[in-house]
């Protein structure tokens, strides 16, 4: 049983030892025997260190998970609403396929920082392959032939050579990140307007319209809405699966 694994089944332990005692402080009193161990025991006993997350600027924290509710709730969802009752799922997904194949430049570009040669050859074959007889990738015909996508951000490419993750911090909109997720999407960003397809565009208008189809579209594919867990212990759950993420990423 690999270390990953170890740490995620202390996770789900902690956990239903939380929930276990929430269902029993509805219920009559009763004569009980002491645990063994403290919920402390659970989570920082056996020299873990998965929930020593470096919160170090809190107060922002918070306050940007605030804000993304709240954007999320009544301006992101429902516009995300719009774009699912106007399209139909055929045509969502040649959407999706159609931005994941003008992405594949963020993944050639990690790739070849990581000296990732062959990950680097599959990704320009997939963007040839799709933007050809996928008909501007419309269409994944690489995925179906054997040739999977190698995703690859610039967080990833700093994580390979070993920088450390930094201090957890919101995003305003993006939600859940690092300093070094966060330096890295930053990178992507810049090169991907700088020396990528926004510059061989050279349109604002297009640009734009892309990035804002982007968005939607990647929030249209992430299930999670706030507060469906229905736990006022919300903030803390998301920064310690984002932190358990970037642990898991890191050890594989």
């Amino acid at each position: 049983m690999g270390f990953a694994t170890e740490r995620i089944i202390l996770v789900i332990t902690a956990l239903a030892a939380l929930l276990l005692m929430c269902g029993c402080s509805s219920m009559p009193h009763r004569d009980t025997v002491p645990p063994l161990r403290t919920y402390e025991d659970i989570i920082k006993g056996d020299g873990s260190r998965l929930f020593e997350i470096n919160d170090s600027i809190e107060g922002f924290n918070r306050g940007a998970y605030r804000f993304n509710y709240y954007f999320d709730e009544y301006f992101f969802i429902p516009i995300v609403h719009i774009y699912e009752f106007i399209l139909p799922d055929y045509a969502e997904d040649r959407i999706s396929n159609a931005i994941d194949n003008i992405n594949e430049f963020g993944n050639l570009t990690n790739n070849l920082f990581q000296l990732k040669f062959k990950g680097a050859g599959i990704t320009l074959s997939r963007f040839a392959i799709n933007s050809t007889v996928g008909v501007a990738g419309l269409w994944d015909h690489a995925s179906a032939w054997g040739l999977k996508r190698q995703a690859m951000d610039f967080g990833k490419t700093l994580r390979h050579y070993e920088v450390g993750s930094g201090a957890y911090i919101v995003l305003p909109i993006l939600g859940p990140s690092n300093i070094r997720d966060t330096t890295g999407l930053i990178a992507d960003t810049a090169t991907f307007s700088l020396a990528g397809p926004a510059a061989l565009a050279n349109n604002t208008a297009i640009t734009t319209a892309f990035s804002g189809t982007s968005a939607v579209d990647k929030r249209h594919r992430v299930s999670f809405r706030y507060r469906q867990t229905d736990s006022p212990f919300e903030y803390e759950l998301l920064r310690m699966l984002n932190t358990m993420k970037d642990n898991y990423d890191t050890a594989n």
